[in-house]
């Protein structure tokens, strides 16, 4: 029966973390974990708040429900990791490398991920409000669901990225995202779904119609055309109408 491994023991007896490190639910608070090898190490539900865990090496490692509140995870690798549910509000995940991480159900909120490489990560219902997601890596990631309220994606690459059912942020932090024509369809629809009947607007949505018909989805209405009443419409003094704008 192989032993159980402690992070404590483990060092004493120098020896590297594997799959077999196990510091399941162990609590960690405060640890200085600067810089180590945690490659695949069993930390799920593991208390690591306020950690320091600047540089480490966390890939595949297994962090289910973890506590990261507040750590320090600047630079770190965590490649192919599983946070599932993990608690990573307040953290700093600045330029850490989260390719591929499995994060469903993450607790996101006021993280610091600027400049974070989170390519094809699974983000899926993940809390992301108030994020901070600056100039971040998002290609090919997994947004279905995620709450991105007041986040931060100022810079952000979003190319291929899935946003279905997401919230999007409507402030400063939304402006120059990088994204493919997908996204730009969806953004467009809703724009184009509004009920406003301002002329002004009608004008607009119309010429961007054909566009926003684009979307992906088949469960969606395809928009229509609609009516731009000018004036003396309006005033019953004649019964001009304006073209449809196409």
């Amino acid at each position: 029966m192989e032993p159980t491994w402690t992070w404590d023991t483990a060092r004493a007896a120098d020896v590297l973390a594997d799959e077999w490190l196990d510091l399941r639910y162990a609590n960690l608070r405060g640890a200085n974990l600067h810089g180590a090898n945690l490659r695949r190490a069993n930390l799920h539900d593991a208390n690591l708040r306020d950690a320091n865990l600047h540089g480490a090496d966390l890939t595949g490692a297994d962090l289910r429900g973890a506590n990261l509140r507040d750590a320090n995870l600047h630079g770190a690798d965590l490649t192919g990791a599983d946070l599932r549910g993990a608690d990573l509000c307040g953290a700093n995940l600045r330029y850490a490398n989260l390719c591929g991480t499995d994060l469903r159900c993450a607790n996101l909120c006021g993280t610091d991920l600027r400049y974070a490489n989170l390519r094809g990560a699974n983000l899926r219902y993940a809390n992301l409000r108030c994020a901070n997601l600056c100039g971040a890596n998002l290609h090919d990631a997994d947004l279905t669901s995620a709450d991105l309220t007041g986040a931060d994606l100022h810079g952000a690459d979003l190319t291929s990225a899935n946003i279905d059912y997401s919230c999007w942020p409507l402030c400063c932090g939304s402006l120059n995202v990088r994204v493919a024509k997908k996204i730009a369809v969806q953004l467009m629809y809703h724009a184009c779904a509004l009920d406003c009947d301002d002329p002004e607007y009608l004008a607009v949505r119309n010429a961007c119609i054909d566009f926003a018909n684009h979307m992906h989805r088949d469960d969606v209405p395809r928009l229509e055309f609609k009516k731009v009443e000018t004036e003396r419409d309006k005033n019953g003094n004649g019964n001009e109408e304006a073209d449809y704008v196409g």
